[in-house]
């Protein structure tokens, strides 16, 4: 049986894969699990419910939120918030879970539920297939003063936004920065946070109308951005996906500063403050191995993980680290946040340039991203991928061709039927050539039959 929950909670297409029925039987499931601790030491479970601004959420939430009501839990509705900061308001206002309704970077139709613990935690694969495992089951309704309250609670931006300058290490005075907010749930927090500390804002993807949530706005689509940032004369510009827990960044002339850019920034201004906890920067497996190279140069020990947020701040949270994140712009600053930030991101970036007077380009030359190659190769069996010996020997002749200047990694996709084939090299041409030299492979040892591919 296919797993429901996927990688960051459960997604799909809304009112298809993701219905109100579903979204209240999947509440009533999750207070089950979720509320049990409060109901064991006698009190009522509370919890956190925010969402990103698409139309479905209106209704998906309001399913949600029944859903919890119905099933004892006492409801604060913080409506439309970046998903960090219903994570920050789940330990802020001490509830016992939290519940963001949110897609992330996908198109409009999409939704999604995702949930965090208490304390803003995002949950383990345990937790979640125990809630999956309560769907359906038989349980006996509240009633009366039992029954959940829900608080219509609007005071969780400013709340937010005050949290977020708390943590900001120096004044933006004097910088330029253009927002893209994809008219996504960043669109009057970032756009707030970023005046408040002193930067000129201009801001663009921040008119959300629930149905043009990053469309040709976002972290996904940065055309506008680098053209507003040369337009404006600005220092650097900052984008933001949907939900806005991922940042990525424009320079001056318009040049795009990735997730791994971004963290070797903070990781050095950190390990400069002495806030790097054991000098210690967590990435995944995907982050180039340009990274690698300029965490090594400055005596920063870099510890790599699956791909996905979630298992970054497993590590994290294992090892007390203080810094992790990944390319795509997910960044975990943990001394702040209980997941990826792209406003706290952004502003941090930014105070590191206004302390110290360098451009975001010269500050990004801390590293050099090596050239790289991401081929996705679908019609084939992804389960075969580690197995399949002539395939792994392929893998095994083209590293060591590339004798440690590069370095080439193949990963079945956690959410599609597909593989991705992934390459670095000194060279764009030399990537490219080894890419297909393996996709090749992939597709000779791997493919499925015609009747068997989606």
């Amino acid at each position: 049986m296919t797993r429901l929950f996927g990688t960051d909670g459960v997604r799909g297409k809304a009112n298809v894969d993701i219905t109100a029925q579903g979204a209240l039987d999947l509440a009533t499931a999750a207070a089950h699990v979720l509320g049990a601790p409060a109901r064991a030491a006698g009190r009522k479970p509370k919890a956190v419910v925010g969402r990103d601004p698409r139309a479905s959420g209106e209704f998906l939430s309001a399913a949600v939120v029944a859903g919890l009501a119905s099933a004892g839990v006492d409801v604060h509705n913080v409506g439309v918030l970046p998903t960090p900061a219903v994570a920050f308001l789940t330990a802020d206002m001490d509830a016992h879970f939290g519940v963001v309704l949110s897609a992330s970077h996908n198109a409009m139709p999409d939704n999604g539920i995702k949930f965090f613990a208490a304390g803003g935690h995002k949950l383990p694969d345990a937790v979640e297939d125990e809630i999956e495992a309560q769907l359906h089951a038989d349980w006996e309704r509240p009633t009366g003063a039992q029954v959940g309250r829900v608080h219509e609670n609007r005071a969780g931006q400013a709340r937010y936004v005050a949290h977020l300058l708390s943590a900001v290490p120096h004044s933006l005075d004097g910088l330029r920065v253009v927002l893209d907010c994809a008219h996504g749930a960043a669109s009057e927090v970032s756009p707030e946070a970023f005046r408040l500390a002193g930067a000129d804002v201009f801001e663009i993807g921040a008119s959300p109308d629930g149905l043009n949530i990053n469309d040709g706005y976002g972290s996904t689509h940065l055309e506008r951005l680098q053209a507003a940032v040369r337009e404006r004369q600005a220092d650097l510009g900052i984008a933001h996906d949907g939900d806005a827990d991922r940042c990525l960044a424009v320079d001056a002339d318009g040049a795009v500063i990735d997730g791994d850019q971004i963290m070797a920034i903070l990781a050095v201004d950190l390990k400069e403050r002495g806030a790097l906890a054991q000098d210690t920067l967590v990435a995944t497996v995907m982050s180039n191995l340009g990274l690698l190279i300029a965490m090594e140069r400055e005596g920063i020990t870099v510890r790599q993980t699956g791909v996905g947020d979630r298992y970054v701040l497993e590590d994290m949270r294992a090892g007390g680290y203080s810094l992790g994140g990944e390319q795509s712009g997910h960044v975990i600053l943990s001394d702040f946040g209980t997941t990826g930030d792209g406003v706290l991101t952004g502003l941090t970036l930014a105070a590191r340039m206004a302390r110290t007077g360098r451009s975001l380009a010269d500050l990004a030359s801390v590293m050099t991203r090596l050239p790289q190659v991401l081929i996705n190769v679908k019609g084939v069996d992804k389960s075969r991928v580690e197995t399949d010996e002539e395939l792994q020997d392929a893998v095994r002749r083209e590293e060591a061709a590339l004798a440690g200047s590069g370095r080439v990694l193949l990963r079945k996709s956690g959410t599609e039927p597909l593989v991705r084939v992934m390459v670095e090299a000194a060279t764009a041409e030399q990537a490219q050539e080894v890419a297909e030299r393996l996709v090749a492979v992939v597709r000779d040892r791997l493919a499925l039959p015609p009747a068997a591919r989606p």
